[in-house]
């Protein structure tokens, strides 16, 4: 028994001696096969894809050094623009299976955040109300920059959170809020002492890891990294097969995320255990303004919980807000199932400009098969541990 506890625990000598000197900077140098220039470069891949010209550039934010990376498609168009807010660890290379339909007929905008992708990674605040701040404040910057008077505003996972964080601090600038999957949004579940605590090497490993980022085990990985996404997510393949038969998705998404982790920090100073917000959204959904329209899509197949829509539809129930579930699609709806996505939302969209949805004989019809609008009469608070390498 000795023996095997000794060679455990020198295995977790090991493991946590190779985590430790990934915060040496010129070891995490060699150590992981990284660079922005390949992000870039495996970014130019995917946007190589569009059937759009997209035009993409730096925003310097006026007052600091920090830039947004962004690119936009159709700008000349005079409609409502559509802007995207991608979700933790992601990027604007993830709407490709989005830009070109939903840039049909409006300007379409999508952004790196803050500390993500291409953008700048400055350190975080590590009080939440500051971090999320300092993400809001970030985006503001950038529509000042842009010059962009009103727009509809659609964020997933933690995007939707700072997309509502946004609207409650600008509603002026919003004409509709869509939240695809939203992180953040509901409040986490009060255990009972009744609940079976966690294996002793469960809670010992949690303790260990507690300091650390949530993505911290994929530049430990070093020249592992990019194996270690696809053996996780192997289902990004799937997702994006359409488009790409090699491993285009999964360059991408280690380069975002074996990056310095800035976003990543920033994320971490909103949560608390296993993910859930420290600042729950469903508490401040009656502080969005009456006026804003509200559209909450949900996976069938999420982890998250679409009851969560309908506890802010009660919540703000003289006001509008929809809820739609889009059958067979996980937390990543608009990859998962993009046609029945990008229908819907540019549904909302020609709504918001008035545009008779059954006159665009080219578009698709109503009566998508894969989406359907969910009906729940009772309201119940979510019970799923939310998983943060799947934001």
């Amino acid at each position: 028994m000795c023996g095997i506890l000794t060679q455990n625990l020198g295995v977790l000598i090991h493991i946590l001696a190779v985590i430790l000197s990934w915060f040496n900077p010129f070891s995490w140098l060699k150590w992981t096969p990284t660079s922005m220039t390949k992000l870039a470069q495996v970014e130019y891949r995917i946007l190589q894809s569009l059937k759009n010209v997209v035009d993409s550039k730096f925003v310097s934010l006026p007052g600091t050094s920090n830039r947004i990376w962004t690119i936009c498609a159709n700008k000349t168009i005079k409609r409502t623009p559509l802007v995207l807010v991608h979700g933790m660890g992601g990027g604007v290379g993830l709407w490709a299976q989005n830009i070109d339909e939903l840039a049909t007929n409006r300007p379409l905008y999508a952004f790196d955040l803050l500390g993500f992708g291409r953008s700048s990674r400055p350190s975080f605040s590590k009080k939440p109300q500051i971090a999320e701040m300092e993400f809001v404040d970030s985006i503001e910057a950038w529509r000042k920059e842009m010059e962009l008077e009103e727009f509809v505003l659609l964020g997933h996972s933690l995007g939707a959170y700072l997309a509502a964080a946004y609207a409650i601090r600008y509603p002026k600038r919003i004409k509709h809020l869509i939240l695809v999957d939203a992180w953040g949004f509901a409040e986490k579940p009060v255990q009972s002492e009744s609940d079976r605590r966690p294996p002793t090497w469960i809670r010992m490993v949690a303790s260990i890891m507690k300091p650390f980022n949530p993505l911290a085990g994929l530049r430990a990985a070093g020249p592992w990294g990019p194996n270690l996404v696809k053996r996780f997510r192997p289902d990004l393949h799937e997702k994006f097969s359409d488009r790409f038969d090699d491993d285009t998705i999964f360059e991408y998404i280690y380069h975002c995320n074996a990056q310095h982790p800035s976003g990543e920090t920033g994320f971490k100073s909103l949560t608390h255990s296993f993910g859930w917000a420290k600042n729950p959204m469903i508490h401040r959904a009656s502080d969005l303004d009456k006026e804003i329209p509200m559209t909450l899509i949900y996976g069938s197949k999420s982890w998250v919980n679409s009851e969560t829509g309908y506890q802010i539809k009660h919540i703000r129930s003289d006001k509008y807000v929809d809820v739609q579930v889009v059958r067979g699609a996980g937390h990543h709806v608009y990859a998962d199932k993009p046609e029945p996505f990008n229908t819907l939302v540019t549904k909302i969209c020609n709504k918001v400009d008035g545009i008779d949805q059954m006159s665009l004989a080219s578009r698709r019809t109503q009566s998508v098969p894969n989406f359907r609008q969910s009906e729940s009469k009772e309201l119940k608070v979510p019970l799923q541990s939310p998983d943060p390498a799947q934001l």
